[in-house]
C-alpha cells in the first residue's frame, strides 16, 4: 500500500491537487497531446500503435481516469464485433493550448536540465 506523504494528511481533500495528479500522470498528457494530433476520434489499439510503450492495461486506466474527468469521450457503437471510440472533450480543448506551453518549456529547457543531470551525477 502506497505511503501517505504528509501533504495528504493535512491537506486531503485538495481539489487542485487531485485534478493535477490525474492529468499530470504519467501517460495522461501523452495520450492527450496524441489524441490532439489526430484530430478525430481514435479506436483504442489506434491509440495503442500511437504510444508503443504504453501497456493494455494503463491505456485502459488512463482513457477511463480521463473519462471521469470529463477530458474524453467515450462512445460505443452497437456492432459486432462493438466498436468504442475515443474522442476529446470540450474540457479538454481547453487544456490543450496549456499542455502544448509545457510541451514548448521542456522543449527549451531540455538541454539545460539534461546537462545538470549529468553534472549532479558527477558529485
Amino acid at each position: 500500500m502506497k505511503k501517505k506523504s504528509l501533504d495528504e494528511y493535512v491537506f486531503p481533500d485538495c481539489p487542485i491537487r487531485h485534478v493535477l495528479s490525474r492529468i499530470s500522470g504519467k501517460w495522461s498528457l501523452l495520450v492527450l497531446y496524441t489524441m490532439r494530433n489526430r484530430n478525430e476520434a481514435m479506436r483504442f489499439n489506434a491509440l495503442r500503435r500511437a504510444i508503443p510503450d504504453i501497456s493494455q492495461k494503463m491505456l485502459a486506466n488512463t482513457l477511463r481516469n480521463l473519462e471521469e474527468d470529463g477530458l474524453v469521450g467515450r462512445k460505443v457503437y452497437a456492432e459486432v464485433p462493438p466498436r468504442v471510440e475515443y474522442s476529446l472533450t470540450a474540457r479538454a480543448l481547453s487544456l490543450i493550448p496549456y499542455i502544448d506551453a509545457l510541451i514548448l518549456w521542456a522543449k527549451d529547457n531540455m538541454a539545460a536540465i539534461l546537462k545538470d543531470r549529468e553534472r549532479t551525477k558527477k558529485r
